[in-house]
């Protein structure tokens, strides 16, 4: 099946098994490293990516199913202004540790943000709570959150 969707704000257009699984087409056939398979089971928030500006597990979803929809994966946003932002607020907080789960933390953020702008602690749990960490304590994840919101003012 020919398949056609932005990807990172470039066009693509593939041929693949509609059933493919977007995380393996993104990281073996176009080179997004930044989308990792932890679970497999849509558990754990490492093959995070956004889909039309809302956070997907990419382990989760067909190929089929991102036909003209717009994808943006840890390799495009890097270059925005609001993944600096959440990068300072992480790294301030002392949220990073190995790294493994950052990239679908920080796509969760961004699309928890682009929702609820100025969440609760609790509205930040929930928002976060289909990715999982075993290094850091969520505490100064949900820390590195609040930071990213008050040095992003107005980004969201």
């Amino acid at each position: 099946m020919i398949i056609e969707f932005t990807l990172n704000n470039e066009k693509v257009k593939m041929d693949v098994e509609p059933t493919m699984r977007v995380l393996d087409l993104l990281r073996n056939d176009l080179g997004m490293s930044s989308v990792k398979e932890g679970c497999g089971e849509g558990e754990c928030g490492a093959c995070v990516i956004l889909v039309d500006g809302r956070a997907m597990n990419s382990c989760m979803l067909p190929a089929g199913a991102i036909v003209n929809r717009s994808i943006v994966t840890l390799e495009g946003f890097k270059h925005t202004e609001q993944f600096k932002v959440i990068e300072a607020g992480l790294l301030k907080a002392g949220s990073v540790q190995c790294g493994f789960c950052t990239p679908g933390f920080v796509m969760a953020i961004e699309s928890l943000l682009n929702q609820n702008p100025d969440p609760t602690d609790e509205e930040i749990k929930e928002g976060l709570s289909g990715n999982l960490c075993r290094c850091t304590g969520y505490n100064m994840i949900i820390k590195g959150v609040r930071l990213a919101i008050e040095k992003g003012a107005g980004l969201w």
